[in-house]
C-alpha cells in the first residue's frame, strides 16, 4: 500500500505560506513557524505579508491537526498552523522555506537553515524526505544541512532518510505570477528521490516542473537567476550615472534602445529585498572559498549597493542649486518597502537614502502606506509617518517606491511651493520630476 503524503512546511513567511496553502488543497499540511505571533495571526485567517488573501487562506485552514486524529480516519486535506514541534512529527515530507540572509559584512548567514535542520532532525524518521527551498550556494543542502539532520536524528543520509531541493521562485507582491503559475525546478539526493520530489511538486504546480540532474545543479541554477538580474540592473544603473552627467534622460534612452527585439528591458533603481540584493553574495562567497575572486558579480553588487548614497547626493545637489544649501532643510521620502505594492521591508535600500540625508544634517520624514511603522522601527530604528503629511514646506520629495497610492499625489501642488521632486522609479511625467535615476 502506498504511503500517504503528509507535508510539513518549516517557515511560514513570504515563501512558506503560499506553498503551504497550495499543497493544502491536495494534501494534509502542517505549517510550522517559531513565531507564535505569526501563528496566531494565521489561525485567524489573516496573512500580514498579504501574499495569501484572507478568503483563500480560510478556505484551506484547519482548526486541528489533520495528522493527530484519534480514530482510524485518513488525514484530510488542509492547513494547520503550529509552533509546536509535536505537530509535525507524523509528516513524511519536510519542506524548509526559511530565509537565507547575509550579515553586516555581506557574508552568508546560514543560521536559520541550521536551526530549522535541527528542528526537522528531532522528528525525522526512516523513509522521510527533507526538501530545501531556501536560496543557497551550491553544496549547502548536502554539505551543511544534511550533516545537521544526521547528527540530530541519528539516521544515515540516503539510507534512512533522503533530501531534495526545489528553489523558491516567489515574487513578493506579484498577484499574477503566483507559486503554482511559475515553473518549478526540482532535484533529489538520488535519482529515485528526484522523481518523487518532482512528482510531488508536479501535482500542484500547474506551470509544470523541471527535474535537475542533482541538488547542486538546482542550487546553482537558483543563485545565478538573481545574480544575472543583479548584474543587468547594475549595468543600467551605471548607464544612468553616465547619462545624468551628459544631461540625457536615461529612461528615454532605454525606450529607444528597447525597440530592438533582443534588447533586455531592465530599468535603473534601488536593488534591495531578500533575493537579488543578497543571493549574489552567496555565490561570491563559495567562489572565494575555492580561490576564485568573482569580479563581475561583486562589481555589480558594489554598484547597486551604492545607489542609495547616489540618490541622496543627487537630491542634495539639486537643493544646493535651488536654495544655496541644505541647512535646516526638510525632505520627504515616499516609500520604505523594497518594492512597490508590497509590505516587505527586508533589506530595503531606501534606508540608505535616509541615513545619507541624515548625515547631511537634513530633517527627513518617511511615509509608506504599505509598511507597518512598528516593523520599520524594530528593523531600522526609525519612526515613519502614519499618514501622508499635509504640510507643504518640504524642500524635496523623493519618490523612492512606486506604490499605487503615490500615483494619486498632486506633485504639482508641492512644486508650486518650490519643492524638488526626485523620481527614483522613473514613473512620473518628465515635466513633474526635477531629477531621477
Amino acid at each position: 500500500m502506498q504511503q500517504q503524503i503528509k507535508i510539513a512546511i518549516i517557515g511560514l513567511g513570504y515563501v512558506g505560506l503560499p506553498l503551504a496553502r497550495l499543497f493544502a488543497t491536495k494534501y494534509p499540511v502542517v505549517g510550522f513557524d517559531i513565531n507564535q505571533t505569526r501563528i496566531n495571526s494565521l489561525r485567524t485567517g489573516t496573512d500580514s505579508t498579504l501574499e495569501v488573501s484572507d478568503e483563500v487562506l480560510k478556505a484551506v485552514l484547519l482548526n486541528e491537526n489533520p495528522l493527530r486524529t484519534t480514530d482510524n480516519r485518513q488525514p484530510t486535506t488542509g492547513l494547520y498552523c503550529s509552533s509546536d514541534i509535536y505537530d509535525i512529527k507524523d509528516c513524511n515530507y519536510y519542506i524548509v522555506t526559511v530565509p537565507t540572509p547575509v550579515d553586516k559584512n555581506n557574508r552568508p548567514d546560514l543560521t536559520p537553515l541550521y536551526k530549522s535542520s535541527e528542528t526537522v532532525g528531532k522528528v525525522l524518521k526512516k523513509g522521510d524526505i527533507v526538501i530545501y527551498e531556501s536560496t543557497v550556494y551550491p553544496g549547502v543542502t548536502e554539505d551543511e544541512c544534511v550533516p545537521v539532520l544526521e547528527k540530530i536524528s541519528g539516521l544515515k543520509f540516503n539510507v534512512d532518510f533522503f533530501a531534495g531541493y526545489s528553489p523558491e521562485r516567489i515574487n513578493p507582491g506579484d498577484k499574477e505570477h503566483t507559486v503554482e503559475k511559475i515553473l518549478k525546478v526540482t532535484a533529489g539526493s538520488t535519482p529515485e528521490i528526484g522523481q518523487k520530489v518532482n512528482k510531488l511538486y508536479k501535482s500542484v504546480i500547474t506551470a509544470g516542473t523541471y527535474l535537475a540532474p542533482c541538488i547542486k545543479v538546482a542550487e546553482a541554477a537558483k543563485v545565478i537567476e538573481n545574480s544575472q538580474r543583479d548584474i543587468n540592473i547594475a549595468f543600467v544603473n551605471e548607464l544612468a550615472k553616465i547619462f545624468n552627467l551628459m544631461n540625457i534622460d536615461t529612461h528615454a534612452v532605454l525606450d529607444a534602445a528597447g525597440t530592438k527585439w533582443n534588447f533586455l528591458p531592465f530599468k535603473p533603481g534601488l536593488v534591495g529585498g531578500h533575493c537579488i540584493g543578497v543571493d549574489p553574495y552567496y555565490l561570491a562567497q563559495k567562489a572565494q572559498e575555492l580561490g576564485y575572486h568573482p569580479e563581475i558579480i561583486l562589481a555589480g553588487r558594489r554598484l547597486n549597493d551604492s545607489m542609495g548614497e547616489y540618490v541622496a547626493s543627487q537630491v542634495v545637489k539639486l537643493m544646493i542649486k535651488k536654495r544655496g544649501g541644505v541647512k535646516c532643510s526638510k525632505v520627504l521620502i515616499l516609500g520604505i518597502t523594497f518594492k512597490e505594492n508590497c509590505p516587505d521591508i527586508r533589506n530595503t535600500k531606501v534606508i540608505d537614502i535616509y541615513h545619507e540625508l541624515i548625515d547631511y544634517g537634513i530633517c527627513v520624514d518617511v511615509y509608506d502606506p504599505w509598511a507597518k511603522p512598528i516593523e520599520v522601527n524594530h528593523e531600522y530604528g526609525i519612526k515613519i509617518l502614519n499618514a501622508y503629511p499635509k504640510r507643504n514646506d518640504y524642500d524635496a520629495i523623493i519618490l523612492a517606491v512606486a506604490h499605487k497610492e503615490f500615483m494619486k499625489i498632486n506633485f504639482d501642488f508641492h512644486k508650486e511651493f518650490g519643492c524638488i521632486i526626485y523620481d527614483v522609479k522613473g514613473v512620473l511625467e518628465k515635466d513633474i520630476r526635477d531629477g531621477g535615476i
